[in-house]
């Protein structure tokens, strides 16, 4: 019994150890960054109100957290309202395939980028380092498009940061923390794009 319950002691101190270190990296961020946040929503509302869309991507979680934060646009968020245009462009296995299969991994989203950007649509990017290839390559792509460039980042931005128009790089190496920081400014937008475009 005497083992279990240090079991049990041990969970509930890394509980509370993660609700800790990921409310101190939230309240730095919103101390520090909001008016970055607050820049991005004005971005992604100007976009769509001028008839632009949305394409976001990223790899692994961050690969979730673009199709997650597509789908509350596409779909709703906290209020019915009419359709809003953005694509993860981590969805079509297809594209992602034939792409790295037939040029390379790196381009997989650039291609697309190339295919569905026009000016003015935003391309959003999530990464928790800024270091992947293809993200800085999709950059590249909707740079040559005149497609504004947002980011959510971590650790020092990777060099991602400098490519794009506004960019929030999360201050910690911790992948965990740093995607609860994204989903949330994610969600932050969503909020104002609804709010704006549909009051």
């Amino acid at each position: 019994m005497g083992g279990l319950n240090e079991e049990r002691q041990a969970l509930l101190a890394q509980i509370e150890r993660a609700f800790r270190d990921s409310l101190t990296l939230k309240e730095e961020v919103l101390a520090g960054q909001a008016e970055t946040i607050a820049a991005m929503a004005e971005a992604l509302i100007r976009c769509l109100r001028q008839g632009g869309k949305v394409l976001l991507c990223g790899n692994g979680g961050s690969a979730a957290d673009a199709q997650h934060l597509a789908a509350e646009l596409v779909n709703r968020f906290l209020r019915e309202r009419p359709a809003l245009p953005a694509l993860a462009l981590t969805t079509d296995t297809s594209i992602l395939t034939a792409t790295a299969n037939d040029r390379d991994f790196a381009e997989v989203f650039a291609r697309q980028v190339e295919a569905l950007g026009r000016p003015g649509d935003i391309l959003f990017l999530l990464s928790t380092s800024g270091r992947s290839e293809n993200l800085h390559r999709a950059a590249s792509a909707a740079r040559a498009r005149k497609m504004p460039i947002l980011a959510l980042l971590g650790g020092d931005g990777g060099g991602l940061a400098g490519k794009c128009d506004l960019a929030l790089v999360v201050p910690s190496t911790v992948s965990p923390r740093i995607q609860e920081v994204h989903i949330l400014i994610g969600h932050i937008l969503c909020a104002a794009a609804e709010a704006a475009l549909f009051p």
